[in-house]
């Protein structure tokens, strides 16, 4: 499936779902280019893959040496003359298990995910306080676009969850080299 933003034919998208959980590539699709064109980007390729937890599992442990399933891998893999190229992963296994335990669907929770990555993809961090406070805000506002509003665990002082789990929220965040999620 090759996605393009209507506004922005530069900015492409190519979506694959290997995994057996029915999902809504277009969505995701969707979210990835409105996060690059918002965020300023004018032209990009970008692979975006729905996997299950083995899978995330064995790429965290082969390029980030974590040795854990995590919610979504991003990886810039080129920056240059105006043009980013990179990789967003996002598990469906954790998605799952996350939008059941926080009340919402397995779609918002990837939504969540890939909001997150392509962040990380444009320079957002998450790794000290300023970041990661700078990194939600990013998010809530993307995640508006589509109806969402996400809660994070952090944001949350009865000691609950985060409706939507959120990358980091609740478990550990990988990202490529753009940055490493707590």
């Amino acid at each position: 499936m090759n996605e393009t933003d209507v506004g922005n034919p530069n900015l492409v998208v190519e979506a694959v779902n290997e995994q057996s959980r029915p999902i809504d590539l277009s969505a995701l699709a969707r979210a990835a280019r409105s996060v690059l064109h918002e965020e300023g980007v004018a032209a990009a390729e970008i692979s975006l893959a729905v996997v299950d937890d083995p899978t995330i599992h064995d790429l965290n442990r082969r390029y980030l040496q974590h040795d854990y399933a995590t919610d979504v891998l991003s990886f810039l893999l080129d920056e240059q003359q105006g043009r980013l190229e990179g990789e967003v992963i996002v598990s469906a296994d954790t998605a799952a298990a996350a939008a059941e335990q926080y009340g919402w669907s397995l779609n918002d929770e990837l939504l969540l995910y890939v909001v997150h990555g392509a962040l990380h993809l444009v320079g957002y961090d998450d790794l000290d306080p300023d970041s990661k406070a700078e990194m939600r805000r990013r998010e809530r506002l993307h995640l508006a676009r589509f109806g969402l509003t996400p809660r994070y665990a952090e944001d949350d002082q009865s000691g609950g969850g985060p409706v939507g789990s959120g990358p980091g929220g609740s478990g550990p965040v990988g990202s490529g080299p753009v940055g490493v999620g707590p």
